[in-house]
């Protein structure tokens, strides 16, 4: 079993639902995102999602462009992320880390160079967000092989057919996206993401992770009533970018935010 399996089926065993934190890499500095990958871990987080920067995040809203921006002027690369990975896994090697990002960088180091070194550094999933399940014939086999897992996005508009074409290319979790849009937006029904999550079960065996539009404590609490994760980015990313002069401040306050999340997942 892969550390983001082993982690699921350890929280459903305890009842508990699984708290994904989404930061950018490198965002101020690339100094800061170790210890704060850490201080999320010991604020509650189960898996973390660790994004790469890139100078066109299209799937991504006005705050975590930001993030991206000051992390590539902090001199932030795939290589550097793939780096904190290592540093990371020195002083935790239980809590599964997914890299987040976009095809681009991937490419320029390549499918296969890059697999091999998450396998090195103790990546345990990759998020491509613009890898469409139809192109995974060649690249899938490259991760699963290395027992990577590849996670796919799952949207409101897509389709029975196209929901169970990803579950067939994907493993560990699907990322439900909530909202229609990019992330930071601003509104959440959870009646329709209920729903929609039911919908989902019934044509992907793998748990399921919701984002976008997930803020607080409340938000977090009600989304984990339905989902199997809950993943929050932009409520932390904000944090980051408040505290970038000060980046001694920014562990305490994502950690803040992240600990009453989990307080109130846990009162389920």
């Amino acid at each position: 079993m892969s550390r983001i399996e082993t982690t699921f089926a350890q929280l459903k065993e305890k009842q508990r639902k699984a708290l994904i934190p989404y930061i950018t890499a490198g965002d101020p500095g690339l100094e800061v995102t170790v210890p704060l990958m850490h201080a999320m871990v010991k604020a509650g987080a189960d898996v973390i999602e660790l994004g790469v920067p890139f100078s066109d995040p299209m799937a991504d809203g006005p705050v975590i462009q930001k993030a991206c921006e000051r992390a590539l002027a902090a001199g932030t690369g795939l290589r550097d992320v793939l780096a904190m990975v290592r540093e990371f896994r020195r002083g935790d090697d239980q809590t599964p880390v997914v890299l987040m990002g976009y095809l681009n960088p991937v490419e320029i180091m390549g499918y296969e160079r890059f697999a091999e070194t998450c396998v090195e550094v103790g990546v345990d999933g990759v998020l491509l967000v613009d890898l469409p399940p139809e192109e995974c014939d060649e690249i899938g086999p490259l991760f699963k092989e290395r027992g990577i897992d590849l996670i796919f996005l799952v949207a409101p508009t897509t389709t029975e057919a196209r929901i169970a074409r990803i579950a067939e290319a994907a493993s560990g979790y699907l990322y439900y996206v909530s909202l229609k849009g990019v992330t930071g937006a601003a509104s959440l029904n959870v009646e329709e993401v209920a729903a929609r999550v039911e919908t989902i079960r019934n044509l992907a065996q793998l748990p399921i992770g919701v984002g976008f539009g997930i803020k607080d404590a409340q938000s977090a609490q009600a989304v984990s009533r339905v989902a199997d994760g809950v993943v929050v980015g932009s409520a932390l990313v904000n944090q980051v970018a408040a505290h970038a002069d000060e980046p001694m401040a920014i562990s305490p306050a994502v950690s803040e935010i992240l600990a009453d999340m989990r307080a109130a997942m846990d009162k389920l």
